[in-house]
């Protein structure tokens, strides 16, 4: 994969705000962790291998475990998450595959269960701020960095 082009240099004011918009995003009042497993679980969804890189190595540093984000795409069988990631996590799904879904009734019931009105705003800020970085690397190619031992 080759980049198709640099984003900061050809567009310094458009990323600027995706900068100050996604700082602004990171700093609503909802757990860091949980803001991690949905960026991660939309970048999966939307083969963005930049976020992917970025958000699972920012969880990991955060104290999540490696076995929860190895195991993030297999979430509905997997005991180890809570009922409230497991709403976040379907309303990322939701969101993110929106043509396909149109956000099912009992998608949106389940995160009324487990987040007040206030956090399913912040939530779905958080979504679409991912989902919008997924569509500017993917779009444009960005490479994640690769490591000199992943090399």
């Amino acid at each position: 994969m080759k980049a198709r082009l640099n984003t900061f240099t050809a567009s310094p004011a458009a990323m600027k705000v995706m900068m100050d918009f996604s700082a602004a995003v990171t700093a609503l009042d909802i757990e860091h962790s949980l803001q991690e497993l949905v960026k991660i679980r939309a970048s999966q969804i939307n083969g963005c291998g930049f976020c992917l890189h970025m958000h699972t190595r920012d969880a990991l540093k955060q104290g999540e475990s490696a076995e929860r984000i190895f195991l993030l795409d297999g979430w509905r069988e997997s005991p180890l998450y809570t009922d409230r990631e497991r709403a976040a996590l379907a309303w990322t799904e939701a969101l993110t595959r929106l043509p396909g879904t149109v956000v099912p009734d009992d998608v949106y019931e389940q995160v009324k269960a487990h987040f007040t009105a206030d956090e399913q705003v912040k939530l779905t800020v958080i979504i679409g701020a991912i989902n919008t970085w997924n569509r500017i690397n993917v779009g444009f190619q960005v490479p994640h960095p690769v490591s000199r031992t992943a090399a």
